[in-house]
């Protein structure tokens, strides 16, 4: 529903320079540690690890919006998207080479000794035929899926956001009652593979603060196997203000046995849009910002980290002239970073 999901041939084209580039863009070595002529104004480096544990990708696409406008002399709009480029974004996994992707996307954290911030978007039956519709072509297809990011991720360390939508779309009526009892098991497996290895976190989608309430999802999460994994998400793609996400997060967490959870703030910095369409008010809203940057020094101890899932800068969906969801949109990328506080 919220438009996250891009084309895994983007990943998977850039998976491989992000493992080269990784060490490289990171360094401040002189001499030939970079290309003649690159611009200094266009580097990209880690944050500090002590609050940002998070890889940045030094080739993402706000990094290569960056190093476009640095090099044509645009130095204004290279300021503002830098505000992007610097903070480590959700890496979505694409549904064709999962082990290679998770692999590249770890190792290249690794070697900045980051932690990567992988999305797992790929539940059959997938956002009910919307904008993000896809997924794996059945429950063999999406195990298999999953043992393949399990593989590439190994011992390394990663932090994982588990379907947005998946279980929200299970209580809302838009998935049909006939996938419910596999979209659970499913859910169930994913977290059982993926928190079995040595430095991997999990945390399930749990919805955002405007959709319903805690009462409504809290016995599907359970069912879904809430109880193995580290927490939920919260507010994945969407507007709504960290402080809401953290009261609709906190309720819902008195009833899951006290789980902790993540908030995802990339665009939350003006909260939620209010006009238009109340059915498409999710989609691509005019007059968003950036919201806190990513950290694991929250207001609160069962926050574990604000993050930002949803890559600020990435189309929503085919709606107020947006491209196809997850499909950048470089001027939309430019007015989150200007509106940002």
């Amino acid at each position: 529903m919220y438009g996250k999901w891009g084309a895994g041939a983007r990943v998977s084209a850039v998976v491989l320079g992000a493992a080269l580039l990784a060490a490289g863009c990171s360094s401040s070595g002189g001499g030939g540690g970079g290309e003649k002529g690159e611009d200094a104004s266009a580097r990209i480096t880690q944050q500090p690890k002590e609050s940002n544990p998070f890889w940045v990708n030094p080739n993402g696409t706000a990094a290569r919006q960056l190093a476009a406008a640095a090099k044509a002399g645009r130095t204004a709009e290279a300021q503002q998207i830098r505000k992007i480029a610097q903070q480590p974004t959700g890496e979505w996994i694409g549904p064709e080479n999962p082990e290679q992707e998770a692999r590249g996307f770890t190792e290249a954290a690794d070697k900045a000794d980051r932690t990567a911030l992988l999305v797992l978007y790929n539940i059959p039956h997938r956002d009910c035929g919307q904008y993000s519709q896809g997924g794996a072509a059945d429950g063999n297809a999406y195990r298999a899926w999953i043992d393949g990011v399990a593989k590439g991720i190994g011992d390394r360390s990663a932090t994982v956001i588990l379907e947005p939508d998946a279980v929200l779309h299970l209580v809302d009526g838009c998935t049909p009652d006939e996938y419910h009892e596999e979209r659970y098991d499913l859910l169930k497996g994913a977290i059982a593979k993926l928190t079995a290895l040595k430095n991997t976190k999990v945390y399930l989608d749990a919805g955002n603060a405007g959709w319903g309430h805690p009462d409504q999802i809290f016995e599907p999460l359970k069912w879904a196997g809430i109880d193995q994994a580290d927490g939920f998400s919260v507010n994945v793609s969407n507007y709504y203000s960290t402080e809401d996400s953290l009261a609709y997060g906190k309720q819902l967490s008195a009833k899951v046995d006290g789980k902790h959870f993540v908030i995802d703030t990339s665009r939350n910095g003006n909260g939620p849009y209010t006009g238009g369409n109340p059915d498409e008010r999710w989609c691509n809203p005019p007059g968003r910002a950036l919201g806190e940057t990513p950290t694991t020094k929250t207001a609160d101890p069962l926050v574990d980290a604000y993050l930002w899932v949803k890559r600020p800068g990435e189309s929503d969906g085919e709606c107020k002239g947006g491209p196809k969801a997850g499909q950048w949109w470089a001027d939309y990328a430019l007015k989150l970073a200007k509106a940002s506080h």
